[in-house]
């Protein structure tokens, strides 16, 4: 393999150690095994200063990389490669030939480095993922809440469409607070709720024991003290976005893309486009583009491409939200496809179609502009009149077309 880079060095890196491998002119291949606590991370970066070392590969293996990076990006050329595009030849395998695998890749320029955002965007990554792990836990303790009032026999979420909503809220703190007349519980229902009294007083007729409302007490605490996290989170995260507000306020002009959306995507990308050469590279990289598996000719399956789950998510939720707006493009992209490809196929598009706007919108600092409910329409109007000749000419009817005035 031709030699590109002079000297490098790869790294094989596990929980308690790192095996480092350094080649180059002038350096005789020399490997050593360090421990990863900090000092000897230190004594890693000492050894291959001296070396003269300017590049250095190592794989993103869990969360293992991550000390080590932080100790080394400063100094060298740290480059993560996708553990996925470095696989070594069969036979024999350890950590020795394992780094040094890594380091002949390197030094021939074999390997791709993986995105690795600043240390702001890191850290404002790691408040958003973690505000979403605790929203899922609240979600989780509601449905368990669910769980016990069917146990109780209490139907209140036959009726009501949210157990956690207004009227449902008064009502279970009724119960929990020994409560048991359905007339007076039922008479706490609000809005267009207060039509369904009669339902209500059956729903709220159960059996419901003293070790329900231990469970249900107990998941009422957690939600709560969730809560308070979350709120101390959300300070944290606005604190961080305050250098990125332009970005942030950019973004929100997206239909289905709000506050917690418009952060989650910062946290994940970055504001910096220049590190994705092109809106494909970035698909690609989010695992929202369509995958290529062509051989001989023949086209297999085209699922999605693995990538960043987390963002992947987030633009599937803000794919949600946008397809329940009213006259925008997005709306109308997703009821072109879901009727044809189904309902999860239809939001990836729409979310892969946000992603591209969050691309070029960060890239030229320019908001979003609506292209309209029509747009579609528009750009495919020949291809739609020419299928609906065909189609009620298959039928048997002469048709002429004329515009209207």
């Amino acid at each position: 393999m031709e030699v590109i880079i002079d000297k490098g060095c790869g790294l094989d890196v596990h929980k308690e150690t790192v095996v480092a491998c350094v080649m180059g002119e002038g350096i005789k291949k020399e490997i050593r095994t360090f421990s990863t606590m900090t000092e000897d991370l230190y004594r890693l970066k000492s050894w291959l200063s001296e070396k003269g070392i300017t590049h250095i590969a190592m794989e993103s293996t869990g969360p293992y990389w991550k000390p080590v990076f932080n100790i080394l990006e400063g100094s060298f050329e740290v480059i993560l490669a996708n553990a996925r595009h470095i696989k070594n030849v069969p036979g024999r395998k350890t950590d020795v030939k394992d780094s040094e695998w890594i380091c002949k890749l390197l030094r021939s320029g074999l390997l791709a480095a993986s995105f690795v955002p600043p240390q702001a965007i890191r850290e404002l990554r790691d408040l958003t993922r973690y505000r979403r792990k605790l929203t899922q836990s609240i979600s989780s303790e509601k449905n368990r809440v669910q769980k016990v009032l069917e146990d109780a026999n209490v139907k209140i979420s036959s009726v009501v469409s949210d157990t956690f909503g207004v009227s449902a809220s008064r009502m279970l703190e009724a119960i929990m607070a020994g409560q048991l007349d359905t007339e007076a519980i039922s008479d706490l229902a609000v809005g267009k709720l207060k039509c369904k009294k009669a339902e209500l007083k059956k729903a709220l007729v159960g059996n419901f024991q003293e070790h329900h409302r231990f469970m249900i007490q107990a998941s009422l605490d957690h939600i709560e003290s969730l809560e308070k996290i979350i709120a101390g989170l959300d300070q944290e995260i606005d604190r961080k976005l305050a250098d990125y507000h332009q970005e942030y306020e950019l973004l929100q002009s997206i239909p289905g893309v709000k506050e917690q959306g418009a952060a989650s995507i910062i946290a994940e990308i970055g504001v910096d486009m220049g590190r994705f050469p092109s809106e494909g590279h970035l698909s690609a990289w989010a695992g929202m583009s369509p995958g290529n598996n062509e051989s001989a000719g023949k086209k297999k399956s085209g699922k999605t491409t693995h990538g960043n789950k987390n963002l992947r998510a987030i633009l599937t939720q803000c794919a949600w939200a946008a397809s329940k707006t009213k006259n925008t493009y997005l709306n109308a992209k997703y009821y072109s496809l879901v009727g044809r490809r189904g309902k999860k196929r239809a939001l990836i598009a729409v979310g892969h179609k946000i992603l591209i706007m969050v691309y070029y919108i960060l890239k030229t600092g320019m908001p979003y502009k609506e292209l309209g409910k029509d747009y579609l329409n528009r750009r495919r109007e020949d291809k739609i009149v020419k299928g609906h000749m065909k189609r009620l000419k298959d039928l048997g009817y002469e048709v002429a077309i004329k515009k209207a005035a």
